[in-house]
């Protein structure tokens, strides 16, 4: 089993900042690509980002693309997202997950092995 915990949302003025961290424990960090998800009330689960293993290659949602940057640090077992130029469109709930040894093109929503519990993430206008 590997847990997720995710940290860092809340609310935030459009044009804003927020970095989201999830630290994960249970097994080999490495052994797993990481991802970040949202779900938007009356909204499917979509991806925002995703990071590979060695944290080489990564893969936006064309909409957060030059605004969002996913990042990993291996050594400390944590995936971040920093979030810039917040918009409002941007406001849901933020899902860490977790998939063995896969390839950030392979990925689908439906195809990860662990999840966190979310984080809310509010833009005002």
């Amino acid at each position: 089993q590997v847990q997720l915990v995710e940290s860092g949302g809340g609310l935030v003025q459009a044009g804003g900042s927020l970095r989201l961290s999830c630290a994960a424990s249970g097994r080999t960090f490495s052994d797993y690509a990481m991802g970040w998800f949202r779900q938007a009330p009356g909204k499917e689960r979509d991806i925002v980002a995703l990071i590979s293993r060695s944290g080489g290659s990564t893969r936006y949602a064309d909409s957060v693309k030059g605004r969002f940057t996913i990042s990993r640090d291996n050594a400390k077992n944590t995936v971040y997202l920093q979030m810039n130029r917040l918009r409002p469109e941007d406001a849901a709930v933020y899902y860490c997950a977790a998939r063995y040894r896969t390839t950030v093109q392979a990925w689908g929503v439906t195809s990860s092995d662990y999840w966190g519990q979310g984080t809310q993430v509010t833009v005002s206008s």
